[in-house]
């Protein structure tokens, strides 16, 4: 069997480059610039047919490329891990002002959590591109939906994925208390961490 994606594959590990190599190099101008990353890690892929093709059947959608393609915004896929809240924010700015991508969609689950406690800032970016797309357009927009949390949220959204795709977990609703426990007080820790470095940098604190 072909791959979903069909021709336009190739593009997808291209658009995921081009983009990832535009935040490494910010990442490294502000290294210059202050002696710090703005980012801890950065992670991205393309995809896998088969859990595209899953993702349509499951959302009754054909498995075609302009589903996966057009239809679905996460053929691609980055994360980005920070140590600080604000880095978050920061690189935000910055993915604002590529003048080759357009912001979406855009949640902002740090501010707003989610009620289990989950805390990430998510976007949906359409992606212009010099060649074309799934619909024929010249140029071409392809989509990549982007993950902004701190360490602890990364850590903490790690437990919580395993957790939930636990079969036959015991005491599943204590096990839910803690982890909103926990999600909350991970995000007091990021708050502090923050306070600290910010007198560190000798910043008056507001």
């Amino acid at each position: 069997m072909s791959s979903i994606y069909g021709e336009f594959e190739p593009r997808l590990f291209y658009v995921m480059d081009m983009l990832k190599n535009e935040l490494e190099f910010y990442d490294r101008m502000k290294f210059e610039e202050t002696g710090e990353h703005i980012y801890e890690h950065l992670t991205s892929r393309v995809k896998s047919d088969e859990s595209m093709r899953e993702k349509c059947r499951r959302k009754g959608l054909p498995e075609t490329a302009h589903s996966a393609l057009y239809e679905m915004k996460d053929s691609i896929g980055i994360r980005i891990v920070c140590a600080f809240r604000d880095d978050i924010y920061g690189i935000l700015e910055h993915i604002r002002k590529l003048p080759e991508v357009e912001i979406i969609e855009e949640i902002d689950y740090i501010r707003h959590a989610k009620a289990n406690g989950y805390r990430s800032y998510h976007l949906v970016l359409s992606v212009r591109t010099a060649f074309s797309d799934v619909e024929g357009n010249q140029p071409g927009r392809y989509f990549v939906e982007v993950q902004l949390r701190t360490i602890a949220m990364d850590s903490w959204a790690s437990l919580e994925h395993k957790m939930k795709y636990k079969k036959d977990v015991k005491n599943q609703a204590l096990i839910e208390a803690e982890l909103k426990r926990c999600a909350d007080e991970l995000a007091a820790c990021d708050v502090s961490m923050e306070t600290i470095r910010n007198l560190i940098r000798g910043n008056p604190l507001t």
